[in-house]
């Protein structure tokens, strides 16, 4: 996972939401986004490109639909290893 970014958000130690940071760094503005999954945002830069998914439902998400995602915006997919922290809370 060299190019992607994952960070977590926990309350109570469980996990709440996470973000997936593409091919770009931290901090990056957004500038438009769009619903592809259920619990599941692409945000998009200035110039179309993406910077990042948003996963507002983590319980919900799965490696394969994730990686549907990705593979939808021509990025390399991730292997299970990569989102244990979501994958397995």
């Amino acid at each position: 996972m060299s190019e992607y970014s994952l960070e977590v958000s926990y309350h109570r130690g469980r996990v709440i939401a996470a973000y997936l940071y593409l091919l770009c760094r931290k901090g990056q503005k957004s500038y438009r986004t769009r619903q592809v999954e259920p619990g599941v945002i692409i945000d998009f830069n200035r110039r179309g490109k993406p910077t990042g998914v948003e996963i507002i439902a983590p319980s919900k998400l799965t490696l394969r639909a994730l990686n549907r995602v990705l593979r939808d915006l021509g990025l390399p997919t991730l292997k299970r290893a990569d989102l244990a922290p979501l994958l397995d809370s």
